[in-house]
């Protein structure tokens, strides 16, 4: 089923256009990635769709009951209310059919409802109807479905009464998220969801938006996501839009085919245009060939001539050198703690960095990951333990919050007035390969997108040639094409990296070791970020196991003891057995004994003839074969157990 359908949209801003004929269609389950440089106007798109933002012509038809939910970029869910009242209020129909489904729950207990039939069966009609009503829309489960998604964003530590209004802004961003995400629209349109994500949750939000029942539309600068996620990519470039099949990587592979193939062709085509131009050139003035000349010369005014295609738009270009090598040990850490405020988030850091390793710090978000980085470039104090840096050391270090930089300068002097004594032309040639270029250089800093101020930072860090470079999450506001020249740099940088990333396919193209960090200090793992998962896996699967045998054991153990009193109460029965068939046979012994005696003193004669005292020696003989009776049976018992 088409949820959406896009034809020739135009949107310009004053006269510049920025989205040109833009045609496409979203169906049922689509997920579709939409890409394009920083600036292309993917947001722009977005915002039209959502119907955040007008366009200059075309038509965007939609069916009246298809939903659309969008979430715009670092938007932050702003609000009076705790954050469990405000997820309840995405319910509040299913909550309204709930105090309904109550109040007619009541009123079936009303006798006087109860005694009329006609009334009774009408409210109980109702109530059948307006239950399945409830249950079809997930009213038994709404509130697991707010615990469930609230602890895949990373919220299951928090009390739930907690005011959003207390909380920082990336918990706004992912409380946000989470708020969208339980109104299941038809089309989830999704600006940069993986910000402020850390890589545990964005591996949960993968897994969610796998299984989502409607379709989704995403911008993303993490591939890894990407790959993943999403079945089709749409590409922005220079105001058109591109359809791919598959997820990003198969989007790169066959772009390349079809720009090698359509390359081909218009060089096939060049080379025909240049032998006709060429024939006509020597032929056309001779008479004998002139008719030939002519006939090709119509040839090459009827050709439909190709376009060179269009390569991809130019990349910053840019690599880091360093000015003096560094010795063999870099930096390194004993009994470290770090936090803020003399107020520790992680401690007994213990670990060795030397020249030429490329290590990623992994972990939770507030687990105090670049709190040490900042810690070791001396931006917050060392709470405890040592820092050794080796010798020859020079430290570059890039902050997160760089991109936000907020100067009033121009960009050339923020760069130019760092280094005074080189020539503009030089640093005009370093911002060129930035892709900052003419007037852009001339931009006032603060003015800058997030993506402009990254560029800028790194650029600033490129002109120090540290041989360490500390890096603070260095892809953030980055386009794809950015992140890989980026990539591609750090390769090949010969110094040391340090760096914090939530962005995994960077991490596994830079890293040589992963650190994973925790309260509690950090763990070494000696690969990647694929190697790390892999080994993280086989941890949790021999700590599983190693739990169950322990679960075995103490149920074997359990069983043993279990065992050891029923053998224990089994030995003591048959003790009591023994002792009871003991006292049974000396009883009947002795009855016998009383019965045989009774009898024989019966046939005495002077006993025979006194009637009473044979009347009195039968009851008690009566008795004593009554209990031997009684014994007997007892006794056929207790020797067959």
């Amino acid at each position: 089923m088409i949820l959406l359908q896009v034809n020739g949209l135009e949107k310009y801003f004053a006269a510049d256009l920025i989205l040109s004929n833009i045609k496409f269609e979203i169906q049922t389950r689509d997920r579709v990635a939409l890409v394009g440089r920083n600036g292309a106007g993917k947001s722009t798109l977005l915002k039209i769709l959502a119907g955040h933002s007008s366009y200059d012509s075309g038509e965007i038809i939609r069916p009246k009951d298809v939903t659309i939910g969008y979430l715009a970029q670092n938007t932050g869910l702003e609000s009076s209310l705790s954050i469990w009242d405000e997820m309840l209020d995405v319910f509040s129909g299913l909550r309204n059919m709930e105090k309904e489904l109550r109040c007619l729950e009541t009123q079936m207990a009303d006798p006087a409802i109860h005694s009329d039939e006609s009334r009774y069966t009408k409210v109980l009609k109702e109530y059948d109807s307006l239950q399945q009503q409830f249950k079809d829309k997930g009213g038994y489960q709404y509130e697991a479905d707010i615990r469930s998604i609230l602890h895949g964003l990373n919220f299951a530590s928090f009390d739930y009464s907690t005011l959003i209004s207390t909380l920082s802004g990336g918990q706004k961003t992912r409380l946000a998220l989470a708020k969208l995400l339980l109104t299941k629209p038809d089309i989830l349109i999704l600006d940069e969801p993986t910000n402020h994500l850390d890589i545990e949750t964005l591996s949960w939000l993968e897994q969610y938006l796998q299984g989502y029942e409607g379709s989704v539309l995403i911008v993303s600068h993490d591939r890894y996501f990407l790959d993943k996620v999403v079945n089709q990519v749409f590409e922005l470039s220079r105001t058109n839009l591109n359809r791919y099949k598959g997820n990003y990587s198969a989007y790169l592979d066959e772009k390349a085919a079809n720009y090698e193939r359509e390359m081909k062709l218009f060089e096939k085509q060049q080379d025909e245009i240049a032998k006709l131009q060429d024939f006509i050139q020597k032929n056309l003035a001779r008479a004998s060939t002139t008719k030939r000349a002519q006939s090709r010369r119509k040839q090459l005014d009827r050709m439909d001539r190709m376009d060179r295609p269009s390569g991809d738009e130019k990349s910053a270009t840019f690599s880091f050198n360093i000015e003096r090598q560094s010795g063999n040990d870099v930096l390194a850490l004993e009994n470290v703690a770090v936090g803020y405020n003399g107020e520790a988030v992680s401690s007994s850091i213990d670990c060795r960095i030397s020249r030429g390793d490329s290590i990623a710090l992994v972990g939770p978000n507030g687990i105090g990951k670049s709190t040490l980085l900042k810690t070791l470039v001396e931006k917050l104090p060392l709470l405890e333990g040592n820092v050794r840096i080796g010798s020859n050391v020079s430290i570059s270090y890039y902050d997160q919050q760089q991109a936000d930089l907020t100067s009033n300068k121009k960009v050339l002097n923020e760069l130019w007035d760092d280094y005074p004594l080189k020539p503009e032309k030089e640093i005009r040639t370093v911002l060129g390969n930035f892709l900052f270029s003419g007037d852009d250089v001339l931009k006032n800093v603060s003015s800058l997108s997030g993506g402009e101020k990254a560029r800028l930072a790194l650029a600033k860090m490129m002109m120090e040639k540290g041989n360490f470079l500390i890096l603070d999450e260095p892809t953030n506001h980055l386009d794809l094409d950015s992140k890989e020249v980026l990539e591609n740099a750090l390769i090949d940088y010969p110094g040391t990296l340090l760096f914090v990333s939530h962005d995994r396919y960077f991490i596994n193209r830079i890293a040589t070791k992963v650190y994973e960090m925790s309260a509690s200090g950090v763990t070494e793992y000696l690969g990647d970020y694929d190697y790390y998962i892999e080994k993280k896996q086989e941890q949790e699967e021999l700590l599983a196991l190693a739990n169950a045998e322990k679960k075995q054991e103490a149920v074997s153990q359990d069983s043993d003891k279990k065992s050891y009193q029923q053998d224990k109460e089994a030995k003591k029965r048959e003790r009591q057995r023994k002792r009871r068939l003991e006292e049974v046979e000396a009883s009947i012994e002795e009855l016998e004994e009383a019965i045989a005696a009774h009898e024989e003193t019966l046939c005495d004669p002077d006993i025979f003839q006194n009637h009473e005292k044979v009347a009195k020696i039968n009851g008690e003989l009566e008795n004593a074969k009554a209990s031997l009776e009684v014994l007997m049976e007892e006794w056929a018992e207790l020797a067959d157990a």
